[in-house]
């Protein structure tokens, strides 16, 4: 059963699901959600934070993000807590080259590399091209 709100997948991710598998369910669950309103639903109650850095910066970035790409006409406010944004840069790629740090460093979205993490173009992309 997917994760109806993203607190509730970072509330599964801290008793020990899978965080790809979660974030992603809960991406599904975002976008079939009927309405505008019911999108904002999913995002507006804040997750706690995990005291895993990475986790709740990426979790601040993916709210704002889906926000503002699905044009909800607002973003949570919990998304600008100082918490929810890395003192370092991390690249989500693998072992990344001076070429790919460069490129993800100008192709990652705002709300990311705001947060100071560099990913794709289309970070939240699901294979059926949403």
């Amino acid at each position: 059963m997917r994760p109806n709100t993203l607190a509730e997948a970072v509330d599964r991710i801290v008793a020990g699901s899978p965080q790809d598998v979660m974030l992603a369910e809960f991406v599904d669950s975002f976008d079939l959600a009927a309405t505008l309103d019911a999108k904002f639903a999913t995002i507006e109650r804040e997750p706690k934070l995990t005291g895993d850095a990475k986790l709740d910066a990426l979790v601040g970035a993916m709210a704002e993000y889906l926000a503002k790409q699905r044009r909800l006409g607002r973003v949570p406010s919990w998304v600008c807590d100082p918490a929810r944004r890395l003192e370092e840069p991390w690249f989500t790629v693998t072992a990344p080259t001076d070429a790919m740090r460069e490129f993800l460093t100008f192709s990652s979205p705002a709300e990311f590399s705001s947060r100071n993490i560099f990913t794709e173009e289309r970070p939240l992309r699901r294979a059926r091209g949403l």
